[in-house]
């Protein structure tokens, strides 16, 4: 049996200063933070930026989100490349993981 994505979108809001920097980062994405993403059943993975707003989407394939996720914070390279991204970037107001500097958001509808 084939499993369905699991749909994942954030948002996060972007240094007005540091915007063009962020999209230059971006434009020349690190190979080995792209394969270790693939590697942890991330797929169709876009960021736009709307303002000084990011938003993200992708689509988890895999068994164990959580498990993944923390693969991917284990990393060096993903680690190094955040401190290259982190710093153009600042929590928006509305806090739903307080602990997150990019913010899930609610699914409101679907059309598949």
């Amino acid at each position: 049996m084939i499993r369905r994505p699991e749909r994942r979108a954030f948002v996060v809001g972007v240094c007005p200063e540091k915007r063009e920097e962020y999209l230059a980062l971006h434009r020349a994405v690190w190979p080995d933070v792209e394969r270790r993403l693939t590697e942890c059943n991330i797929r169709n993975y876009s960021i736009f930026i709307f303002g000084d707003i990011l938003f993200a989407y992708y689509e988890y394939v895999g068994e164990d989100h959580e498990a993944d996720v923390r693969r991917i914070a284990g990393d060096p390279t993903s680690r190094e490349w955040w401190t290259h991204t982190d710093p153009c970037q600042v929590r928006i107001a509305e806090k739903r993981d307080p602990g997150a500097l990019w913010q899930p958001v609610e699914k409101v509808w679907h059309l598949s």
